[in-house]
């Protein structure tokens, strides 16, 4: 596939690509979901490196991450946009092919939030580690708090963030990998 169909797929510029390929730009998560469905695979799939042991342990001390730059929201009338925090994942299995179930601790500094909301086949449920989170299904958002959790179909429109000024870690798993 070259690199205008797969942009031409993705609805971004071939050129964006380029810089991601050449390590010189990172996508958003959303943009990393909209290239693997382009390239009929999951998130998990594109940045995962092969498995390297057979364990079905996955020691804290050594478990990967993958780092994403949170989302900009738009300014207020006359301010300039501003950086805002990052998301890890913390994965709590590598990904491999054939896996039924991902899991990950997704770890959004403040003001971190995804771009836009995505929609995808599958379930998702969450469970409040620490911090706050407001995840907005459709049309309605939700607040939760350390202890709360949620559950809802992946078809359903989809985004989330953290509204508060401390780190929020939420454990996450949803079916099929997606991310």
């Amino acid at each position: 596939m070259t690199l205008k169909v797969l942009a031409e797929a993705a609805g971004c510029s071939e050129s964006l690509l380029s810089k991601v390929e050449g390590g010189h730009a990172t996508p958003s998560l959303a943009m990393l979901h909209k290239l693997a469905i382009a390239l009929d695979t999951n998130v998990a799939a594109l940045l995962s490196a092969p498995t390297l042991t057979a364990s079905p342990v996955q020691r804290a001390s050594e478990r990967p991450s993958v780092r994403f730059p949170g989302a900009r929201a738009a300014p207020p009338a006359g301010k300039r946009r501003r950086a805002e925090g990052s998301i890890m994942l913390e994965r709590l299995v590598v990904p491999s092919p054939g896996q039924l179930l991902q899991g990950d601790i997704h770890v959004l500094e403040p003001l971190a939030r995804s771009d836009e909301q995505i929609h995808h086949v599958g379930e998702e449920l969450g469970y409040v580690l620490e911090g706050e989170l407001e995840l907005t299904l459709g049309d309605q958002s939700y607040s939760l708090k350390v202890g709360d959790s949620f559950y809802f179909p992946s078809t359903e429109p989809h985004s989330y963030r953290n509204p508060g000024d401390t780190v929020t870690r939420i454990l996450w798993v949803n079916t099929p990998p997606t991310f």
